[in-house]
């Protein structure tokens, strides 16, 4: 599988490299030729579930899409867009895309909490991200219309007079959540917002001002509704509603979507972020928990979504920082999560066993735990793992953001830290960019094969752009 090799971090604390690392030879084992049930590069990156004796390959629409925003980075070892592009060609005549399939029937299993199969509506989010590390237009052009289809399907199928979509909150995968009468949720309304909002942004792309103008409006349009609806000033977060628009009172992981989707105004948003350092909600020693600690069904185990740490969540919250310039807070809280991570895979305790977890305890280390599901949480559940021991770790901890079309490099730095990526695949340009102290002071080293611009924001005191030449180069902080 190892075609080219995969780009290498540097950072002082070694342990995160060496998890980095393995996550990377772990996925080999997730891609999978469904017909055999073998190991194969040109398969699905699926988890194997046993049902009654059998194994199941099931193909989440949740996790392809997360899954995409750290397979970018695999130097295309892994083809981010596979298990996404398995979903579109299962899509049917009324546009419909169902949230999971068994790979090897090729057909969609929906159930009675999720009669219509709707999953997570993020596929703009993740084909702009796909984008701005591939810089493929042509692909652009290609989803599109899949994508427009399969939003005219929710818009007929679940959009109710109020303009607010009504789903089961299970279509988000949290199953046990105390969400109930919850007649439209709150991430739900908010990722269609997110979607619309992607979906102008792809419209842009590719000049298509009709497609760009007629999802900014469906955007405004539900923004105005979560933030007139939903929103409740005297606790200062985003609820579900009941079938009568009242707010439902449970503080879910689900209300800190509208970051993501960038609805609330800076003030909301203060109030709001607030939260996650509370130690009354959502700051527990391991962020962030699924439900908030004031809630009388909160359990310090766990408990599936009722506490327990998913990093597809915390990957969401910490790119909701990231849009309202939070990127010391983002930077903190991925660091401890992956202090979790690494504690939960290394325990203590010599009895247990350690390893990568789909969930982890919010108050101390180790997996969370729910009764009634003995095979919570999954073991080396990869398809959110590497969200968070890959995409966080290049993007938060080292601080990296990579736009291959606009050939730009923008790097943060909240702390003067030996760190760096070296031999990262930019389309077909190699890049290695470090920082180390000399005995000139701190430098920067860079080297490219192609020209590029390369935006370095230090401490939020320095901030500045070059074009770096291809070639070997390096600059010193000092004379910025």
């Amino acid at each position: 599988m190892n075609k080219r090799d995969f780009p290498k971090i540097h950072f002082y604390d070694q342990d995160f490299v060496d998890i980095y690392d393995k996550t990377w030879n772990w996925l080999s084992d997730y891609w999978i030729d469904p017909a055999t049930g073998d190991k194969s590069a040109d398969g699905l990156f699926v988890y194997p579930v046993l049902d009654q004796g059998q194994t199941q390959f099931v193909l989440n629409q949740a996790e392809a899409i997360f899954a995409s925003f750290f397979l970018v980075y695999s130097n295309r070892n892994f083809p981010a867009n596979k298990d996404i592009d398995y979903l579109y060609a299962r899509q049917e005549e009324n546009g419909a895309i169902r949230w999971r399939y068994d790979t090897k029937t090729n057909l969609p299993m929906t159930d009675s909490s999720n009669p219509e199969g709707v999953g997570l509506p993020l596929f703009a989010w993740a084909e702009y991200n796909l984008y701005h590390k591939s810089a493929n237009k042509r692909r652009i052009k290609e989803v599109v219309p899949i994508l427009q289809r399969y939003m005219e399907w929710i818009d007929r199928t679940f959009k109710q007079p109020n303009g607010l979509y009504s789903v089961p909150y299970q279509f988000s995968t949290m199953f046990n959540a105390p969400r109930k009468g919850c007649f439209f949720p709150v991430d739900f309304n908010s990722c269609m917002a997110i979607n619309a909002s992607y979906m102008s942004a792809l419209g842009d792309i590719l000049n298509d001002k009709d497609l760009s103008f007629k999802y900014k409006k469906m955007y405004f349009s539900l923004k105005t509704r979560i933030n007139g609806l939903m929103w409740d000033s005297d606790t200062g977060f985003y609820y579900d509603l009941d079938k009568d628009e009242h707010k439902l009172p449970q503080k879910t992981i689900a209300g800190f979507w509208p970051l993501l989707a960038e609805l609330p105004n800076a003030d909301r948003a203060d109030v709001l972020i607030s939260h996650l350092s509370n130690p009354a909600t959502f700051g527990t020693d391991h962020p962030f928990p699924t439900l908030s600690k004031d809630s009388p069904d909160y359990k310090d185990y766990g408990d599936a979504f009722c506490g327990s740490v998913f990093p597809s969540f915390n990957f969401m919250v910490i790119k909701g920082l990231e849009k309202y310039q939070r990127y010391a807070f983002a930077r903190e809280c991925a660091i401890r999560h992956l202090y979790y991570i690494l504690e939960a895979l290394s325990p203590l305790n010599s009895n247990e066993k350690g390893d990568l977890f789909e969930a982890y305890l919010p108050e101390k280390e180790g997996p969370a735990i729910c009764k009634a599901v003995p095979e919570f949480p999954r073991r080396k559940f990869m398809h959110y793992i590497g969200l968070s021991t890959i995409a966080l770790m290049i993007e938060n901890v080292i601080g990296l953001n990579i736009s291959l079309p606009k050939k730009t490099v923008d790097w943060v730095i909240p702390n003067l830290e030996i760190m760096g990526i070296e031999k990262l695949s930019l389309k077909r340009n190699l890049i290695t960019i470090l920082s180390n102290k000399s005995s000139r002071g701190w430098e920067i080293q860079m080297e490219s094969e192609k020209l590029y611009y390369f935006t370095i924001n230090i401490l939020d005191q320095k901030k500045k752009t070059l074009p770096i030449p291809s070639g070997k180069c390096s600059m010193l902080i000092d004379k910025l």
